[in-house]
């Protein structure tokens, strides 16, 4: 995508309207309170469509400000997306020529010849008369009815170079031109009308386009969709309700959710204290904590035998059990079990190995046996 700047020449001032300023009012109700930064496109748009189909730096001024956003991030959306246009374009027209590849096959070229012969050279150069101008674009979703041109926010389609050319020289002459398919057919259907389903029968066709006058992106962004693709809509003021309600029933459905699930965690927190609880007094019995059940024994029992577990036994240079139940080898003054006292590998008197040299000396890993071994080793 090129690089996309703001016009050289700007106007001094912009501000909405009585009208656009109800209806931004409305957009931004749609958001809830800290969130208005999310009516930025739709207010962008509104200020291109009163400024004569394109946005000016003051206008992206007004806009942060109503919308309590940095300039610069404004600015950053209206030159991201191509929709907007950043420097003035024809006051009647401004013809957005598709030129994707179905369209080029169909003959999009053809039709920028027609733009380059009867607006201007170059794209969004305006014409002479300053009430059109013309730009290259991707695709407009309507390749079906290749080729095809957007002016604001029509289409029209099955173009060959002579229709485009008529389809201009009406606009200039402010006679009312129709959008949809310019051969005839009935939007998408076969030229020749429809060719399959044909025995069922359907009554939901909608209304076809209606004829209408194109004079400007603000006469334009009054003809909304209705019955009719371009007409019998509720204008640019059919704005939703504001949604506060909504929000607030949202926020509400939240609240009471979470409330429910602290209640069940909370639940689940009782449920496993009681359990740790009782499994300690059962512990404290000598009983089965899974059960509950106690073996025989009362707590006091209990202690005794785990104070007469922790008092060492006789011949023994340390307790059989540690103070908290634990097991722990006996000892003697070699620092092994009794029974290994004349056994010389059992009490770490086992002669170096000759294949082995001092390795285990060496390395620093048999420090303190052999200290112990003295001259033993030898």
């Amino acid at each position: 995508m090129a690089v996309r700047r703001l016009a050289a020449e700007q106007p001094d001032h912009f501000a909405f309207t009585a009208d656009n300023l109800a209806w931004a009012k409305k957009v931004i109700d749609r958001y809830p309170a800290g969130r208005q930064a999310s009516a930025v496109i739709p207010l962008l748009w509104r200020a291109q469509e009163q400024n004569d189909g394109w946005v000016c730096e003051p206008a992206i001024r007004y806009i942060a400000d109503m919308l309590g956003m940095p300039h610069i991030r404004v600015l950053e959306v209206a030159t991201f997306y191509t929709m907007f246009q950043l420097q003035p374009v024809g006051k009647k027209a401004h013809i957005q020529v598709c030129g994707t590849t179905p369209c080029q096959l169909r003959g999009a070229e053809d039709l920028i010849r027609v733009c380059k012969s009867k607006i201007a050279a170059h794209a969004h150069d305006l014409s002479a008369d300053g009430d059109f101008s013309w730009e290259e674009v991707e695709c407009l979703g309507a390749c079906v009815n290749a080729p095809m041109v957007q002016i604001f926010k029509d289409t029209y389609e099955d173009l060959t170079p002579e229709s485009l050319e008529k389809l201009i020289e009406d606009i200039a002459a402010g006679r009312e031109v129709t959008p949809g398919p310019q051969n005839g057919r009935r939007f998408s259907m076969p030229e020749g009308g429809a060719t399959s389903l044909t025995e069922i029968e359907d009554d939901t066709a909608g209304a076809l386009p209606m004829a209408h006058l194109v004079d400007g992106a603000e006469k334009a962004s009054h003809a909304f969709a209705g019955a009719s693709i371009n007409g019998g809509g509720q204008d640019y003021d059919g704005v939703p309700v504001p949604a506060e309600a909504a929000v607030a029933r949202v926020k509400d459905e939240v609240v009471a959710r979470k409330a429910a699930e602290a209640a069940k965690a909370s639940d689940r927190a009782g449920g496993h204290a009681d359990r740790a609880r009782r499994a300690g007094q059962t512990r404290g019995e000598g009983g089965d904590p899974r059960t509950g059940e106690a073996r025989g024994r009362t707590a006091g029992a209990g202690k005794a035998g785990r104070a007469a577990a922790a008092r060492p036994r006789e011949g023994t240079g340390t307790a059989e059990r540690t103070a908290c139940g634990q097991r722990r080898r006996p000892e003697t003054d070699q620092g092994h079990r009794p029974e290994d006292r004349g056994h010389p590998a059992r009490a770490g008197r086992l002669p170096l190995r000759p294949d082995r040299g001092m390795d285990r000396g060496e390395q620093g890993l048999g420090r303190d046996q052999a200290e112990v071994q003295g001259p033993d080793r030898a």
